[in-house]
């Protein structure tokens, strides 16, 4: 069964914050309210800024953001691919997959011709689905790479 990738409602605020701490913000102090409430304002937008969802049967099972700014920026670009999160039990179905290029054909219908992320765990993905590495660097005593996707 393949997941249905739309914009993310409100009902599916909480379950994408838990994950996204998890796998995001784990020892950095950002609670689940302050998470709920970025992608409450994200979300409430409706405007260039977007955020996806994967649902099975009904159920968020991952998601994607189209953002003008990135957390902690180390460059100055804009728009970006943000938060590429899929829940650990559907990962490898190409789930991650359906939500990048939702992230890529919204961005395309808003008028961006390149998008840019930062990745580093995640770099062998983001290449085998077009994206091209143009810096690596430093960020938090942590390896980097910045990304770019011309569109």
């Amino acid at each position: 069964m393949l997941p249905i990738i739309e914009t993310m409602a409100e009902r599916d605020v909480e379950a994408i914050a838990r994950l996204r701490l998890a796998a995001f913000f784990e020892g950095t102090g950002r609670t689940l309210e302050e998470d709920m409430a970025g992608l409450r304002g994200l979300i409430a937008s409706g405007g260039f800024e977007a955020a996806f969802v994967a649902r099975l049967g009904g159920s968020p099972i991952g998601s994607c953001l189209f953002v003008c700014n990135e957390i902690d920026p180390a460059h100055d670009l804009t728009p970006w691919l943000a938060g590429l999160i899929v829940d650990q039990n559907y990962r490898g179905r190409g789930v991650g997959a359906a939500l990048l290029k939702a992230v890529e054909a919204h961005a395309a219908s808003v008028g961006v011709d390149k998008l840019y992320l930062y990745t580093w765990q995640a770099r062998c993905f983001y290449q085998a689905l077009g994206w091209t590495a143009i810096e690596t660097f430093e960020q938090g005593g942590e390896p980097m790479v910045l990304m770019e996707r011309s569109l």
